[in-house]
């Protein structure tokens, strides 16, 4: 197995702060068209921050899912969009390089690609994860492949799809495939659909795959349908961290703007209580997350407890950060309710939390099954 090898260059979240400035100034015309952040991928490529997650040896900067989870808080600062969308890479790719370590085939090939020709990696795991859409049959050398993948985020822009498909096996019954898809390949068709409340500019449009051929050595894993097992337990492990610590950064930033309106009424008990209020709920956010992060280390572990510490964190980042943009958004006062303000676009973009699985009731549901010694929901 390889070992974990740590970077050495420097703070990736002072780097995205010294690339904030770049993002923002798109933020706003991006959210207003629903375009992908073009531009923001640009300065992320010119900071060196897509290829962070790949290992040194191959090329990156070895970054833990700590500071892959900090760097995309940082990124959600200047442009939550961009933070999210980067976050489906980036984690696909913290995965792979978990892969890697491994000695798991097509991980090498694959961490190389991202260093040395900046492919993007697009991930369906959100809409797949344990019931994916879609059907793969077994053909020679491989599986033919059809469905229809739901926000793929940077979908116009991605090079690799890692996506997932149910596999009818005749001796195992009902599977869920893991597979690599070429966004290129013939068959495959990026919709132009995403038009939605919040994250407008992550581009995750709906892909449609139809009759795809995918060669055996294109599947990372063949897994049980329907159940949280370990691969899956693992990529969650890694994941969700990054992504919750895109909207605990888009909540920072709504109270950023909330406590600079709050300056000029600061003797306002009320405006007093608003602004502890948010800070409240950020910090327990932030300890949560920190103490899921101390669960999933640097190099997880198949474990149950420490998925549902995952989730568990991720559920209270998207109840304090719903409350954060709710509350900034009174404490801001008339000027945050017009489209283009921070705390306007924050307050929606804050939303999407809840969507990513599990969903906040499922986690108290799953939680609650697993302290009474039940088997899961989604089993």
């Amino acid at each position: 197995m390889t070992t974990l090898t740590q970077p050495t260059t420097q703070n990736l979240a002072a780097r995205a702060a010294a690339v904030g400035p770049q993002l923002a100034a798109h933020a706003a015309r991006h959210d207003a068209e629903a375009t992908f952040v073009a531009e923001s991928y640009d300065a992320l490529r010119a900071a060196g921050l897509l290829t962070a997650a790949v290992p040194v040896e191959l090329g990156g900067e070895g970054a833990t899912i700590r500071e892959l989870t900090d760097l995309q808080r940082e990124l959600a600062h200047h442009c939550g969009s961009t933070a999210l969308a980067s976050a489906m890479h980036q984690h696909v790719v913290a995965f792979t390089a978990w892969r890697y370590r491994r000695g798991l085939p097509g991980a090498e090939a694959t961490l190389r690609r991202v260093a040395d020709e900046g492919i993007l990696l697009v991930s369906t795991g959100g809409g797949d994860y344990t019931h994916p859409r879609g059907e793969a049959v077994k053909v020679d050398g491989g599986y033919r492949v059809s469905g229809t993948k739901r926000f793929a985020s940077q979908s116009h822009h991605g090079t690799v799809l890692s996506t997932m498909f149910t596999y009818e096996d005749p001796e195992q019954g009902r599977r869920v495939l893991n597979l690599a898809v070429p966004v290129a390949a013939e068959g495959v068709t990026v919709a132009d659909n995403w038009n939605t409340l919040g994250m407008r500019g992550t581009a995750s449009n709906d892909i449609t795959i139809e009759d795809v051929f995918v060669p055996d050595e294109r599947v990372l894993a063949n897994r049980p349908y329907g159940v949280v097992d370990g691969p899956l337990q693992v990529i969650s492990s890694i994941a969700f961290p990054i992504v919750s610590g895109v909207y605990l950064g888009v909540a920072e930033a709504a109270y950023a703007e909330a406590r600079a309106a709050a300056a000029a009424k600061s003797g306002n008990v009320l405006v007093q209580r608003q602004l502890g209020q948010m800070k409240h709920a950020l910090q327990v956010a932030s300890w949560a997350l920190d103490g899921a992060l101390d669960a999933v280390g640097d190099d997880p572990t198949p474990s149950h407890e420490t998925y549902l510490a995952v989730m568990i964190a991720k559920a209270e980042v998207a109840r304090a950060g719903i409350e954060v943009c709710d509350v900034a958004m009174d404490v801001a006062g008339g000027p945050a309710f017009f489209r283009g303000s921070v705390v306007e676009r924050a307050y929606r973009d804050i939303r999407a939390a809840k969507f990513h699985p599990l969903t906040p009731d499922a986690t108290h549901v799953e939680t609650g099954r697993h302290e009474l010694g039940l088997p899961g929901l989604l089993q």
